[in-house]
């Protein structure tokens, strides 16, 4: 499984363009800009794309040309853009899948015309379903838009065995889900650490305190292992600078995730 991390930011950034924190000055200062996350896994898979992702995709030197399956967590704005779907249209009409909850399906539905080659396909956690050459089980996720259950995660594997899991965006888990993921032995677990040092802002994201507290939580289940590659997204300016956010999550066995960074499966000792 090859993944490509198009953004690691949260909803508005970081640094945030209306702020000039220490954090965002820090950031601006090291030149480390991150967008908003999403992912193109295997080229074909690009999960929460939104409106940064296409832009994201050309600074890296690659492009969205071979996606076909569009998976979405959720319907908020930062990881669903349904312009895309228009966008795509105007250069490529070969069949796209498009996976997310309800609401994200409504949100996409005006984007495509009639008679489109697009597979709506929607899902609730405790789903299962293929895309081609991946196998993707729908997990619950702490976080809501309008309503309970219209959020997911996702635990994605691929034809050659990498697993991935997508954790954005999402609150603590309680137990019955840890024990949901027992011995997945993920090989990449991306997950979000939006709130950093603040730990009162809200309880459908995690901050550095709760993420360490999940990590654990999956290393004693095995869902996370000694070579399982931790990678902290979704980051905002409430996050300590770069630097002294790098060692806070060393310190659990995880790193931040960088914009247009690449890696494989095959890289897992």
């Amino acid at each position: 499984m090859r993944v490509r991390l198009l953004g690691t930011g949260s909803a508005d950034g970081w640094p945030q363009a209306f702020c000039r924190c220490e954090s965002c000055a820090a950031q601006r200062a090291g030149g480390v800009i991150r967008v908003p996350t999403s992912a193109l896994v295997d080229d074909v898979l690009l999960i929460d794309g939104n409106a940064d992702s296409p832009g994201a995709a050309t600074r890296a030197g690659g492009d969205l040309a071979e996606v076909r399956h569009l998976l979405v967590s959720h319907a908020h704005v930062d990881h669903l853009a349904p312009q895309l779907l228009l966008f795509r249209s105007w250069v490529d009409d070969g069949p796209l899948d498009v996976i997310g909850p309800a609401a994200v399906l409504d949100a996409c539905r005006s984007w495509v015309a009639p008679d489109a080659p697009v597979r709506w396909v929607e899902v609730h956690a405790g789903d299962a379903i293929d895309l081609g050459t991946h196998r993707v089980r729908v997990l619950p996720a702490n976080h809501r838009v309008m309503a309970p259950g219209d959020a997911v995660l996702y635990d994605v594997t691929a034809r050659d065995g990498g697993r991935l899991l997508w954790g954005c965006d999402t609150g603590p888990w309680d137990d019955a889900w840890v024990r949901a993921v027992a011995e997945a032995d993920y090989d990449v677990v991306v997950l979000e650490e939006t709130f950093g040092l603040a730990t009162d802002v809200s309880d459908g994201h995690l901050h550095l305190e709760s993420f360490a507290e999940l990590v654990a939580a999956l290393r004693g289940v095995g869902a996370v292992n000694d070579s399982t590659d931790v990678v902290a997204v979704h980051l905002s300016h409430h996050n300590p600078p770069e630097t002294e956010l790098r060692a806070r999550l060393a310190v659990v066995g995880a790193r931040p995730g960088r914009d247009g960074e690449a890696f494989s499966t095959a890289d897992r000792a």
